[in-house]
């Protein structure tokens, strides 16, 4: 596979409410030389924070999708998908919790793969900060979760950064119908099933706290998943 440039590249930023934790990991996105996409679809004052920053940078490819109703996790991160115009797309976590710097990395690696995705959980990454022990233990019961389901071997579906090339979202993203948290979990099933390689990469990933992902939000993610599986 040739070589990936990173201005050919598409990174989307699924921000909901983020407006306390943006602002540090926009100065980090000066560094993207591609094209940043950020999705706005909370309540707060995100849009308006990205968007004066958007103003201040004018020489820069970054750009604010503002919506008044809840996307959803996969939702907005579809969204993004959809507006990008770059042959390579990805998208990661508004906390910063994975930096700019790993993210190109990711792209770079698209030079042997179809998709790669970050892992907490593979040999070779680095956590200087991790969750709690009753996250990392819900972690691995919804991965083992997911292989039963999916036949996904994946040590980590949940980190929030992936990248793709065009082409793999060209072919599945419309028969993606999950707007939630298990979004990641179809988009990897459907590349699988497609027959597109996947790969997972060592990540260096912080958990940042404040995650709003609580356990209405997990119940809603299992019968998500079952819903994609067996209906």
């Amino acid at each position: 596979m040739p070589q990936v440039e990173e201005r050919n590249c598409s990174l989307i930023i699924p921000a909901y409410n983020e407006e306390g934790r943006i602002q540090a990991f926009l100065r980090d996105l000066l560094t993207f030389e591609g094209e940043v996409i950020i999705v706005a679809d909370g309540t707060d004052s995100t849009a308006d924070l990205v968007s004066a920053f958007i103003r201040s940078h004018p020489d820069r490819s970054i750009h604010c999708l503002s919506f008044e109703a809840r996307l959803g996790k996969g939702g907005g991160t579809i969204a993004g998908m959809r507006a990008a115009t770059r042959p390579c797309i990805g998208f990661c976590d508004a906390d910063g919790s994975t930096s700019v710097g790993e993210m190109k990395r990711l792209f770079s690696r698209l030079d042997a793969a179809d998709g790669v995705i970050g892992s907490r959980w593979v040999a070779g990454s680095v956590i200087p900060v991790r969750q709690g022990l009753l996250r990392r233990f819900q972690s691995r019961l919804f991965n083992m979760i997911i292989r039963l389901l999916f036949g996904l071997t994946y040590s980590d579906t949940q980190c929030g950064a992936k990248v793709f090339r065009g082409e793999v979202l060209d072919e599945i993203l419309d028969d993606v119908s999950s707007t939630g948290f298990e979004f990641d979990v179809e988009l990897l099933w459907r590349a699988k099933m497609a027959g597109y390689a996947i790969i997972e990469e060592p990540i260096e990933w912080s958990d940042r706290g404040g995650s709003s992902v609580g356990l209405k939000d997990a119940l809603l993610m299992l019968v998500g998943l079952l819903r994609i599986r067996f209906l």
